[in-house]
């Protein structure tokens, strides 16, 4: 029987996830002003939206890690016994990285690594790699991983409230963008992660409190009847994060825990201050 390993991209947030497995994280940089991050390395979510506070002048970019640096965290695990790899990376059409992850795979000529894309980030992503972590962990084959990896990609959502679309339009991570142009900075538009793995505008909405009203209904409606994992994403905004957490609660009574977890900063840089998001994955 293989030992298959599991290595997850740091857009996932799995850093701020207490797990007992072995999951080698694939870093980001952040480029802040002059300074640069490693992700989570060099600069935690906490410190990095403390810092976009008081800097509200500087728009932070991103970079995806070297492939030369991803074929040594390879190696690395290989060296570990490992006899082949389940690489998960965010949405191929959010970031470079999956294609960076693939050459790095195809580099390694004769090693056996499955680059897959969860079409997603943060939570999903995560959830995506304890799951095979675990699931390698009992003995269970690639194939059998990606088909459950497939059933929470397939079965899973994630909306998003921004409070401001700069740092999207910025980095590009907004698809049809140009249809906000005159209106940029004026709306707190509700974002989708679509099933395709891409960040669009589903519906414009003028205030913060709208906005936040509106990101509770459309889960509840969402999840309606369906037996799921709920959970919420923020940057720097805990208190709104609560009150949104304690609205599903009082709909949604069987839901009695819903975790919180913060975007790390890479992912937070396209976001900016003040995004909250709510998501669920269905369980089988």
């Amino acid at each position: 029987m293989s030992k298959v390993g599991v290595l997850v991209c740091g857009n996932s947030g799995i850093d701020y996830i207490d797990h007992e497995f072995d999951i080698p994280v694939i870093r980001s940089i952040l480029l802040f002003g002059e300074e640069e991050y490693t992700d989570f390395v060099d600069i935690t979510a906490d410190d990095f939206y403390k810092k976009l506070v008081d800097n509200p002048e500087v728009a932070p970019s991103t970079a995806q890690a070297a492939t030369g640096v991803m074929m040594e965290q390879y190696e690395e695990m290989f060296n570990k016994g490992y006899d082949e790899l389940f690489v998960i990376i965010l949405s191929q059409h959010l970031s470079g990285t999956y294609a960076g992850a693939v050459m790095a795979a195809n580099m390694l000529e004769g090693k056996k690594i499955t680059v897959f894309d969860s079409k997603t980030v943060a939570y999903p992503e995560a959830k995506m790699a304890l799951t095979a972590a675990e699931m390698f962990a009992k003995g269970k084959s690639v194939e059998e991983v990606t088909e459950e990896l497939e059933f929470i990609r397939d079965n899973s959502m994630i909306w998003i409230n921004v409070e401001t679309l700069r740092f999207l339009v910025k980095n590009g991570r907004l698809s049809g963008a140009a249809g906000f142009v005159g209106s940029l900075m004026k709306i707190k538009p509700l974002l989708e992660v679509t099933k395709e793995g891409r960040v669009e505008s589903i519906e414009k909405i003028r205030t913060t409190s709208k906005a936040t009203e509106r990101v509770i209904e459309k889960l509840l409606e969402e999840i309606d009847g369906k037996n799921v994992e709920v959970f919420l994403i923020n940057t720097n905004n805990l208190e709104r994060v609560q009150y949104i957490s304690d609205a599903i609660k009082a709909k949604r009574p069987d839901l009695k825990e819903i975790n919180v977890y913060p975007l790390t900063p890479v992912v937070g840089a396209h976001a900016g201050p003040g995004t909250v998001g709510v998501g669920y994955i269905l369980k089988r």
